[in-house]
């Protein structure tokens, strides 16, 4: 008798995972051979194989790195011990030092690290800080990266332009210490474009700051 029932129990069991198939094939469809594979969200999609893959288009950065690459090796020919990474390392402490001096109003120290004309220009921001009474404070919490951007040799003077995007803390001060421009509390993040020139015939082996600018996002 028990036997019955349990022969009966499968063929109940039986029916009802016919039923569930059928139910799932009438929702998720059947297979034809003319799906897509499934995609991997995760993974990089690759474009169709083609002739064009060996074609490198210009606007991908190469013909810049070309332009680099030359200028860095022309460097180098006229100056055999301009090293990259000495240069990074030194440019790093000079926007420390220029931007503490600048903040400080301090000159004297500016003055033997800057082109004639980014000087005067410099001295005229501070004379005018001065006359109104205004004190600039700047802190740099960090120099997030600093890497060459670009290299250029015009008979024997290099000019090379570094890119600096660092963290920094600016606030203006009247007379009275009231804050007129910037938060102590609030950490900017900046990006500069120094350029620095050098005379590869000279003796000296300092480069000077000839330029600053901040690049404009298009």
């Amino acid at each position: 008798m028990n036997d019955g029932f349990a022969f009966f129990d499968i063929i109940i069991f039986a029916m009802l995972a016919i039923y569930l198939v059928f139910q799932l094939r009438r929702a998720l469809g059947r297979k034809t051979g003319t799906e897509k594979p499934p995609t991997n969200e995760f993974t990089e999609e690759k474009e169709p194989t083609s002739q064009q893959e060996n074609i490198i288009p210009l606007h991908d950065g190469s013909q810049e790195k070309v332009v680099f690459e030359s200028g860095i090796a022309r460097l180098r020919q006229l100056d055999t011990s301009f090293n990259e990474k000495e240069f990074i390392s030194g440019s790093r402490s000079a926007f420390s030092w220029i931007v503490s001096a600048f903040a400080d109003g301090d000159s004297v120290k500016l003055e033997p690290l800057l082109g004639p004309k980014l000087f005067k220009s410099f001295e005229q921001a501070i004379q005018e800080r001065v006359a109104a009474g205004e004190k600039l404070e700047t802190n740099i919490v960090s120099i997030k990266s600093a890497q060459i951007d670009e290299v250029s040799v015009d008979g024997n003077t290099a000019t090379v332009t570094v890119e600096f995007i660092s963290d920094q803390i600016k606030v203006v001060r009247d007379s009275e210490e009231n804050i007129i421009d910037g938060d102590p509390d609030t950490i900017e993040s900046l990006t500069d474009l120094w350029t620095f020139n050098r005379d590869v015939t000279s003796p000296n082996p300092n480069w000077i700051l000839t330029r600053t600018e901040t690049p404009t996002e298009s």
